[in-house]
């Protein structure tokens, strides 16, 4: 039998974050190098990616980054082919590039929508059939983490796009769990709930941080670094037997009625 620690190890693993230079997916791919594994940061700011490197690095961990476009699957296959080159392949991936606006829904311009679309939705489908098509042919066993929203799991106001977009990820990652299954290869959602992270800071409102607050049993926000356990068990084995699973993180928001 594994120890403990060998559970919710990532020694001797790559995992690959897909928009690891932001604040949330920064944070699990921090907690994943200390975790062991190779980590790395897929975004478009390199020096975003360089703020986190060095904390990585400072850590003792392992990590580097790579500039990429996630919603073009050209940029997606050459990122594939540098991680295969550079790491010798991968085992875990996460998709986590996002992109919110609080538009009215009357008044949302088909160039947001396409956007948000684009990023939140198309991104996470050409991931999972390029790093998919990898695990499939090389019979790797692997763990494919899809960012969903508390707003794919019930409605709330003021993210149309957004919340539409993410239920549409969810949706995918059950799909995909179901079909990869019999192959080792885990497919999970991890759900944040509320996270003052950089794709919301507009939309939180004075008005609308007091509703949240309302409606959350702890009364207070995440912070990034408490979506780290969660994101570890599902990577890890210690989740081996875990797939098609939305796992929340949210404080108790989802659990709140009157």
């Amino acid at each position: 039998m594994s120890s403990i620690f060998e559970l919710f190890s990532l020694q001797n693993q790559t995992a690959v974050v897909i928009g690891g230079t932001g604040e949330l997916c920064g944070a699990v791919a921090s907690g994943f190098a200390m975790a062991g594994a190779e980590v790395v940061l897929v975004g478009r700011d390199a020096a975003k990616a360089e703020k986190r490197l060095e904390s990585i690095h400072a850590a003792g961990g392992k990590a580097y980054f790579v500039s990429a476009d996630a919603s073009r699957k050209a940029d997606l296959q050459i990122l594939l082919d540098q991680v295969q080159e550079r790491s010798g392949g991968c085992q875990i991936l996460v998709n986590g590039a996002g992109v919110n606006s609080p538009t009215p829904f009357l008044d949302i311009p088909e160039e947001e929508y396409d956007r948000i679309m684009n990023i939140n939705t198309k991104a996470v489908f050409l991931a999972c059939q390029v790093f998919g098509k990898y695990f499939v042919e090389n019979k790797v066993p692997a763990s494919i983490i899809n960012l969903g929203s508390m707003s794919g799991l019930i409605p709330l106001s003021r993210v149309f796009t957004y919340s539409m977009s993410k239920g549409a990820v969810h949706n995918l990652s059950k799909n995909l769990a179901r079909e990869w299954a019999p192959l080792g290869i885990r497919v999970n959602t991890l759900v944040p709930g509320f996270f003052p992270a950089e794709q919301n800071k507009k939309v939180l409102t004075p008005d609308r941080v007091s509703k949240i607050m309302g409606h959350t049993p702890m009364n207070r926000f995440g912070e990034a670094k408490e979506l780290i356990g969660a994101a570890l068990l599902l990577a890890a084995s210690g989740g081996s037997f875990i797939t098609g699973h939305e796992m929340v993180v949210d404080g108790g928001y989802s659990s709140m009625t009157i």
